[in-house]
């Protein structure tokens, strides 16, 4: 069975998917939003970032289908990667942060987000432009 979504901010279409048993979960449907398409718009590098809070992991649906978006996207020159962002509860001011597992500090975050050169190896937000691909 489709399962209920427990924020309870759904949208109106998704109300209406979760209410039509023929395109329930059970028979292979499933659907993953996507929180962040972080981009500079000046230099054109740019990646996609999933938040989680209060330690959460993203659901095993929705690594496979990230991944298969990441593989996807690594043909554009800027794409920087897809990430995991992950918050010890709900941000960066009220506990502990990690990207792709590795725990940061809120000014690694703001590096990381401004694309910062002296970082973005560290923590592998790095092009294929960069990698030289």
């Amino acid at each position: 069975m489709t399962q209920e979504r427990r924020s309870g901010r759904d949208t109106e279409f998704g109300v209406w998917l979760r209410a039509h048993p023929e395109l329930d979960s059970k028979l292979g449907f499933v659907a993953t939003d996507i929180d962040y398409v972080w981009e500079n718009y000046k230099t054109g590098e740019w990646m996609i970032i999933e938040e989680k809070r209060n330690m959460k992991r993203p659901k095993f649906y929705q690594e496979r289908i990230f991944n298969r978006l990441a593989e996807c996207c690594k043909h554009d020159k800027k794409f920087c990667g897809f990430h995991i962002l992950i918050f010890e509860r709900s941000n960066p001011e009220d506990g502990r942060i990690y990207w792709d597992d590795k725990e940061i500090t809120k000014e690694e975050l703001i590096k990381i987000l401004r694309f910062d050169k002296s970082i973005k190896k560290k923590y592998n937000i790095i092009s294929s432009e960069e990698r030289g691909a």
